[in-house]
């Protein structure tokens, strides 16, 4: 049975870092559009344009990514909650201490991962 306790920190955690890093983002991406909606110059005739473009692009793509952690993670603190943290959720079966170590937010066994992505 792995170490409620000690799973709860390592995804309160990930929680605090992700949500950190959604808000670092967003304020990122506002700064981009208002600074792009202030220029005189459009994207299309800028030489920075496409690459101002692909960086807001690739920020909001790392908070898409982040958002879905998150949901991850919300879930398996819920998991904890309910008592059915480190179980599969397709099989039932207990998820090993090594597969929650590198991914605590993980609801199914390494049987059961490849199959669900």
């Amino acid at each position: 049975m792995p170490n409620r306790d000690r799973f709860r920190r390592l995804l309160e955690v990930e929680r605090s870092e992700k949500m950190s890093l959604i808000t670092a983002l967003r304020a990122d991406i506002a700064a981009a559009y208002s600074a792009r909606r202030d220029s005189n110059v459009d994207d299309e005739h800028d030489p920075e344009g496409s690459t101002i473009a692909f960086e807001l692009s690739q920020a909001s793509s790392l908070v898409d990514q982040s958002q879905a952690k998150l949901v991850q993670v919300e879930a398996a603190l819920g998991r904890l909650a309910d008592g059915t943290f480190g179980l599969c959720l397709s099989c039932g079966r207990m998820i090993a201490e090594g597969r929650l170590e590198a991914r605590p937010w993980t609801p199914y066994c390494i049987d059961h991962a490849a199959l669900k992505h």
